[in-house]
């Protein structure tokens, strides 16, 4: 069979069993199992492909169409900038979250020694894009999941940045100050378990879920905020486009001012809050 023909073949043997990106998907995965480039995909489009590269591929097809998430099948991902490593230990790196780390890096590379912090690293991508970009942070980041800090060292470790991790439930017993504190934390309602995609289901259960609007965790975090966060200080935090906006509206009448931002779908998920100079505090 030919190179193009085997890329044909995927693409409908993931289309045939639900998966959502089955073009996209199914071209990864023939790289992976050929070890090609794109550009040689294109190149050598006529060319035959032997058994055992056949034999490759057809077994990652096999692990997709059962719905495991692309990004463990193959091990690594680039995001952000690094190198993450991806298994079932922590969140699967989104583009979503990526953008948010787009939105908040001017304003840590607007400072001469800005002292990042982030809240629930899974993988370790926020960290460590932020550190790839701004080496001169001082970043930290926690996780209460042991097997997410240790897959989050090891990313580290893979693209040869120091971070300071801490296993911490949130912000306890996480010295401060910080001059910005980033998070992506479980943000989805409790009722989406019934729903989620198959895919989702292979992500950490306590990675997704907070709670029945899905704010339990990032209203716990919020009132946390202030004390570790120095003056002037910003919070940023990944939600879901359903709850987003309830919550940024609770931080003003805390006192903080929050402004919404869009992901590239123009859904406002992210919500970006500095801290004034007096807080009241009902989050406890």
């Amino acid at each position: 069979m030919r190179l193009r023909e085997l890329l044909l073949s995927g693409v409908a043997r993931l289309g045939g069993a639900g998966v959502p990106s089955p073009e996209v998907d199914a071209r990864e995965l023939l790289l992976s199992a050929l070890h090609l480039t794109p550009t040689a995909l294109l190149t050598r489009a006529h060319e035959p492909v032997g058994a055992e590269g056949q034999e490759r591929y057809a077994a990652l097809l096999d692990r997709r169409a059962a719905r495991e998430p692309l990004q463990h099948i193959l091990g690594e991902v680039e995001w952000g900038g690094v190198r993450l490593r991806s298994d079932p230990r922590a969140l699967v790196p989104r583009p979503e979250t990526e953008w948010l780390l787009h939105l908040l890096l001017p304003g840590v590379q607007a400072r001469s020694q800005p002292r990042v912090l982030d809240v629930g690293t899974g993988t370790g991508a926020l960290a460590l894009g932020v550190k790839a970009a701004c080496p001169g942070a001082a970043v930290t980041a926690t996780d209460l999941s042991p097997g997410a800090l240790a897959l989050a060292r090891e990313n580290a470790a893979l693209n040869g940045l120091e971070v300071t991790w801490a296993q911490a439930d949130l912000l306890a017993g996480v010295p401060g100050p910080f001059d910005l504190i980033v998070s992506n934390p479980p943000y989805l309602p409790d009722g989406d378990r019934a729903h989620a995609d198959p895919e989702v289901q292979r992500d950490p259960d306590m990675a997704l879920y907070s709670g029945p609007d899905g704010l339990t965790l990032a209203r716990r975090l919020a009132a946390q905020a202030p004390a570790a966060l120095a003056a002037g200080g910003e919070l940023w935090l990944e939600l879901d486009p359903r709850n987003a906006a309830t919550l940024a509206d609770e931080l003003r009448a805390q006192g903080w001012e929050a402004q919404l931002h869009a992901d590239l779908t123009g859904r406002e998920r992210f919500v970006q809050a500095r801290r004034a100079e007096r807080l009241e505090y009902r989050y406890r």
